[in-house]
């Protein structure tokens, strides 16, 4: 990951507004489901069990299931909707590194149909974290995973706290995506630009003569009431372009930066993803008309959108 800030008195400040929530809320007592007394729905992760990362204050569990942090079925969920939720797998869990108290999860997976059963396991999934207080973020994307679940989830705690150490009276301050440094390949630019090595590679595959044309391209939405979308694209052959769609949804929980920003730059590290892939398939390419078609009709339902859409540069020939 390029350049993240990280700040000593940032991270204590986070830690400390945190430690208040908790000593808050440790004394409300819930009646859970099943009958038993708990401070909170969600169970602390025992310390002592190995973590993947380490990073601003927090421990992240990998590959956890939903029921494993829930004390009890919430009022309100069936216990077939429970049995649906409670196995629903959690790449990461992130908790507070004193306490073991989640903070929030992250789910990677690839985009599901509507009116799947895998849709309907997503919503069922998406109550239950409403209603036990636990913020979940899902990344949809048929090619990120993996590594980048850890690096997506060190992102997300570098951009809360420099956005809690700016503070909302921080007037003009850079917002931490905007921040000038050292990239990649020596230039200039936002260090903090998920996309950044995509687009650093992206030139160089074409000096390599293996693309067209060397520029990364995307948009961004915001669905009202919904997610975030990315998209990302790069000319591999003359008039067929390699495209990567990326949905964020986070439902309330702030990420630190824009989350539709976020999700193209997502879109951009899986667009990278398959340009390093020797096997990516030269099938799935895209006619450049094709794609500005889809542009435009992403367009029209700017209605939809929280912000409207501001890529009509993107509709024209």
């Amino acid at each position: 990951m390029p350049g993240f800030l990280r700040t000593a008195e940032v991270i204590a400040m986070i830690d400390a507004i945190h430690s208040d929530v908790d000593r808050a809320t440790d004394g409300l007592c819930e009646m859970t489901s099943t009958g038993s007394v708990a401070a909170s729905w969600l169970r602390p992760i025992p310390t002592a069990t190995p973590a993947r990362l380490a990073r601003a204050g927090h421990l992240g569990y990998a590959d956890r299931r939903l029921g494993e942090l829930v004390q009890g079925r919430p009022p309100g969920v069936t216990g077939s909707q429970w049995s649906t939720a409670g196995r629903a797998g959690l790449d990461l869990v992130v908790c507070a590194a004193d306490t073991g108290r989640p903070r929030f999860a992250v789910r990677f997976a690839a985009p599901a149909p509507d009116g799947s059963p895998a849709r309907r396991a997503e919503r069922l999934t998406d109550a239950v974290c409403d209603a036990v207080g636990l913020p979940l973020l899902r990344v949809e994307s048929p090619t990120l995973g993996g590594e980048q679940v850890r690096r997506f989830v060190e992102y997300v705690l570098d951009a809360r706290a420099y956005a809690a150490g700016t503070g909302p009276d921080g007037g003009e301050t850079v917002g931490f995506r905007d921040i000038v440094g050292r990239l990649p390949d020596g230039r200039r630019g936002p260090v903090n630009d998920l996309g950044a090595v995509a687009r650093a590679d992206a030139v160089q595959a074409y000096v390599a003569g293996r693309l067209a044309d060397p520029i990364v391209r995307g948009l961004h939405v915001r669905w009202t009431g919904g997610p975030a979308e990315g998209w990302s694209w790069v000319e591999v052959r003359p008039g067929r372009c390699r495209v990567e769609r990326v949905r964020l949804t986070s439902r309330g929980f702030s990420c630190g930066v824009d989350p539709g920003r976020l999700a193209e730059d997502l879109a951009a590290t899986a667009l990278g993803e398959k340009l390093r892939d020797p096997a990516a398939d030269e099938a799935s390419l895209v006619d450049r008309t094709e794609l500005r078609e889809q542009v435009r009709r992403l367009a029209d339902r700017r209605e939809s959108f929280d912000g409207g859409f501001a890529f009509d540069h993107l509709c024209v020939d």
